[in-house]
């Protein structure tokens, strides 16, 4: 005969009662002050511990994706289930995350059903690096609901957390296919730049400049100097990877923002004939991996930028801005990612800068921080809101000042926020071709 959960407990708690009344009677001093009830309360508790289900016959799963993309969101279940035995009416779980990972929900209850219990969630990838599952847990109460049960695995899984590629890519085709609202394509080829292409026969609408006459007198026939934009030009990524880069920034770290725009950056520049090198500098150079090209070239920058991790140091400019002139043997636009953090390191990185300006052509990826321009903007309620407001406004003027120098100085400056930057990065790139200045 199949006895249920319920008729079974009902069962063991009549056994148990007169067990419970058995001990409390085998002393009369100890009926005569009370502990019977005592007693019988830790039968009870026996009884619902005997009839929770064991921790051995629970499974405990954790599903979760192999791998993901920073700033990515995947979905992840944890689970449990009961082949013997009673289930439990809601299984309680929690999860223990490193800081690369983060879950939501962190913890929480289901109800079981047909002896499966599943708590959904989702799991996001918050910096880059090896995320670990570090221990899952479970709990649930007995019948009586007097006794808890918990079941604490530790897995030690990893989750390689790495850039977005997909996005990176995604991003350069839609920037590479015909935007209606440009009404041209993005990819210059012929009609543009100043390298010389061919001559063809002079038509209507061309630029009269273009007309070559001493080559139309020797044919007989107007013909006109055909152009195209100049390949091969070397760009070089300068990224800052020091401590003020590590930071967060709408939800990711700068660093991991400027890595996905020099991947952006990378791709269309090998794409349209040009040559990219990528370099990292903290307190020391630490990636450098020359001019690179062919279509090869993009799959070694990215392994190469996947491995570059943050750092708690500070940055020093001057070493590293000399490195890389010294390894560059000519003309070159070099991309310079970093943040401001205070007018001493922001004079070592001018003067240095200036250096650079002498023979090739800067540009400055700035990052908007909305989150300070938001504190600064932000009516004060209390005297802890004020000197908030007064710091964050000192901080934007430092860097306003910067980047008006830098601009006296030459350098072409990208400010836009931090998850508009490949794009913004990618249209002044574009620009800087057509008006011939690599």
């Amino acid at each position: 005969m199949r006895i249920y959960p319920t008729a079974r407990a009902i069962f063991l708690m009549v056994l148990g009662a007169p067990l419970a009344l058995a001990a409390a009677l085998v002393s009369a001093r100890l009926w005569l002050v009370g502990p019977a009830w005592i007693a019988l309360v830790a039968a009870l508790l026996f009884v619902d511990a005997l009839l929770a289900p064991g921790r051995r016959r629970m499974q405990l799963t954790l599903t979760a994706p192999g791998s993901m993309a920073s700033g990515a969101t995947k979905p992840a279940l944890l689970q449990a289930s009961f082949p013997r035995g009673v289930a439990p009416g809601s299984v309680e779980f929690a999860i223990d995350l490193d800081d690369r990972l983060s879950a939501e929900p962190a913890h929480g209850r289901a109800r079981t059903r047909e002896r499966q219990v599943a708590l959904p969630m989702s799991l996001t990838a918050v910096r880059r690096g090896e995320g670990r599952v570090h221990r899952v847990s479970a709990r649930w109460r007995g019948p009586l609901g007097l006794t808890w049960k918990q079941r604490d695995d530790a897995l030690d899984k990893v989750i390689p957390v790495t850039l977005d590629i997909a996005a990176v890519k995604e991003e350069a085709l839609r920037l590479f296919s015909r935007d209606p609202s440009v009404g041209h394509r993005l990819q210059l080829d012929l009609g543009g730049g100043s390298d010389f292409h061919a001559l063809t026969d002079f038509r209507p609408g061309m630029n009269r400049r273009a007309i070559d006459w001493k080559q139309s007198a020797r044919h007989g026939a107007l013909l006109a100097k055909e152009f195209h934009v100049e390949r091969n030009h070397h760009i070089v990524a300068a990224i800052d990877t020091g401590r003020l880069m590590s930071q967060s920034l709408l939800g990711r770290p700068r660093l991991d923002h400027a890595l996905n725009a020099t991947l952006l950056l990378a791709y269309v520049g090998l794409k349209m004939g040009d040559k990219v090198g990528l370099f990292g500098f903290d307190a020391r150079p630490n990636v450098s991996s020359g001019v690179t090209s062919g279509p090869n070239a993009f799959g070694a920058l990215q392994r190469l930028a996947s491995k570059i991790d943050y750092s708690t140091e500070e940055t020093n400019y001057t070493l590293g801005l000399t490195q890389l002139s010294g390894q560059l043997s000519r003309r070159s636009l070099i991309v310079v990612f970093t943040d401001i953090a205070d007018s001493t390191s922001a004079e070592l990185m001018l003067e240095n800068v200036g250096r650079l300006l002498r023979q090739h052509l800067v540009l400055f990826v700035m990052m908007r921080d909305e989150e300070l321009e938001a504190i600064e903007r932000k009516a004060p309620e209390t005297a802890d809101d004020v000197s908030r407001a007064v710091v964050a406004a000192s901080l934007l003027r430092e860097r306003d000042v910067v980047v008006t120098r830098l601009r006296r100085m030459g350098v072409e400056i990208v400010e836009a926020p931090a998850d508009q930057v490949g794009p913004a990065l990618l249209a002044s790139y574009l620009d800087l071709k057509r008006r011939d200045l690599l």
